[in-house]
Formats: structure tokens, C-alpha cells, sequence
């Protein structure tokens, strides 16, 4: 009439915005986005019976018992993706990492050199009475980055979550390439990611405004963001020109998508 001890629950902690997926399949078994929650992995075994349990009027002192049953396992795969509500895009060494400096307390690696961001970087804006958002800054993308190329590919996952896009482009004299073709490289890039990452609210932003030499750059990409519908800021991130209608306009964004979200619950 023996027993052993119950076993202890294992309590593994994870970030918010953890993703919980079955190895084998690809399933999502749950999407932590709430402190607090919580997911059960694996139940463990229910316990065996002593030899007692089955003891009767006719049989006083049974010889056998019935052993304990082995717990659930199986193999998760766990994916972080970031809760923010502004994601910042664009090729490396747009001035992301310059802006999200100017736009919060974030303090990323700033540098004149592509891929100077190797993580995401997570910055709190504030703006009016008592309201904030939160940006992210992503490593630059290229050509190619849904199929792996380059550091964006693999944090793309975490403006998943964002209600609004902003895609930076270098409007400076010394950027290379067409802007608005620099611009679709990257939203194709998007859309052959996924099609509901494209499909978000996107705002385009015109950086280094003060190095833009004679302007076409920049009157090439206005032109095409009144064409296509785009809310345009020129802004430079050193000066401050036109950051408070930048952080006006994220508020109003994440601000209508926070209420369609808790309309939709």
C-alpha cells in the first residue's frame, strides 16, 4: 500500500507575444498576447493505484496494483513576435534606426552603413495627454528577403502584429536608386511574405530631408504618393522637421485600429 509524490507542474515563463506551435504540423496551438496567460503544453500521467484499492470482502490482502500512466509529450516550436503598434520598414540604412531614436527613448546602433541593425528594436512614443504607442524597428530588407536574403527576412514576423506601416525612404542626394522603385521592391517583398502584411495601412516618410540636394528625389516620391494615395511626410530625424506631424498621424492610426479592434470583440 504504497505511493509516490505527486509531480510538480513545470512552469516555463515566456515574453509576451510568444507564439505556440506544434513542431510537426506547423499548427498554432495558442498566441500569448495577454500578461497573465497561460497555455498547458502537456497534462501529466494519471496516477497508478495501490494494491488497497482493490481490496474486497473476498479478497483481503490483494497481491497486485495498478501502475501510473506515462504524461503527454510532444515537440513545440516557440516563435516571439513582437506586440507593436507602428512597425518601421525600408532598405537598409533608410535612417529606421536614426528615427526611432528621434521618435522615443530607444537607443539603437546608429551608423553610416547598411545593416547596422541586427534586432528588432522596440521604442515608446509619447504624444497629447497621457497616450503613447509603440514603434518597432526592423533590420533593413532587400530584394529577396521572403526567401531569406539578407537579416529582414527573419524579423518580419513582428510588425505582424502592427496596425500601421511605416516605409522609410532616403530622399538624400546620395541614396541609391529610384525611390518609388525602392519603395515597390520592398512592398513586393511584403506581399510574397504575406498577404495581410501588405495589406496594412501604410504611410510612407521621405528621410534625410535635409541632405535632398536639388529635390527630385524627393518631388519623384511626393509625386507618386499623391498618385497612389500615400500619406506623405518629408522629415528629417536630425532636425526635427516634420517628426510632430509624423507621431500626430501614428497616434490617429493606431488610435483608429485599437477601436475597430475592440469593436470587432
Amino acid at each position: 500500500n504504497m505511493h509516490g509524490k505527486n509531480g510538480k507542474d513545470l512552469i516555463m515563463p515566456v515574453p509576451i507575444g510568444t507564439l505556440i506551435k506544434d513542431f510537426e504540423s506547423g499548427e498554432i496551438l495558442c498566441d500569448l498576447t495577454i500578461e497573465g496567460q497561460e497555455f498547458i503544453a502537456g497534462k501529466g500521467g494519471r496516477g497508478g493505484l495501490g494494491n488497497s484499492h482493490f481490496k474486497s470482502s473476498t479478497r483481503q490482502a490483494p497481491r497486485f496494483a495498478q501502475p501510473g500512466e506515462p504524461g503527454e509529450e510532444r515537440t513545440l516550436f516557440l516563435e516571439l513576435k513582437l506586440l507593436a503598434d507602428a512597425g518601421l520598414i525600408g532598405l537598409p540604412n533608410a535612417g529606421k534606426s536614426t528615427l526611432i531614436s528621434a521618435l522615443s527613448s530607444a537607443k539603437p546602433k546608429i551608423a553610416d552603413y547598411p545593416f547596422t541593425t541586427l534586432k528588432p528594436a522596440l521604442g515608446v512614443v509619447k504624444y497629447g495627454e497621457f497616450k503613447s504607442f509603440v514603434i518597432a524597428d526592423i533590420p533593413g530588407l532587400i530584394e529577396g528577403a521572403h526567401k531569406g536574403t539578407g537579416l529582414g527576412f527573419q524579423f518580419l514576423r513582428h510588425v505582424e502584429r502592427t496596425s500601421v506601416l511605416l516605409h522609410l525612404v532616403d530622399i538624400s542626394e546620395m541614396a541609391e536608386g529610384d525611390p518609388t522603385d525602392n519603395l515597390e521592391k520592398i512592398n513586393k517583398e511584403l506581399e510574397l511574405y504575406s498577404s495581410e502584411l501588405i495589406k496594412k495601412p501604410q504611410a510612407i516618410a521621405g528621410t534625410k530631408l535635409d541632405i535632398k540636394g536639388d529635390g527630385k528625389r524627393f518631388d519623384t516620391l511626393a509625386r507618386y504618393c499623391k498618385d497612389k494615395h500615400y500619406a506623405f511626410f518629408p522629415i528629417c530625424a536630425v532636425t526635427g522637421e516634420g517628426i510632430k506631424e509624423l507621431i500626430i498621424y501614428l497616434g490617429a492610426k493606431v488610435e483608429e485600429y485599437n477601436k475597430g479592434s475592440r469593436a470587432e470583440n
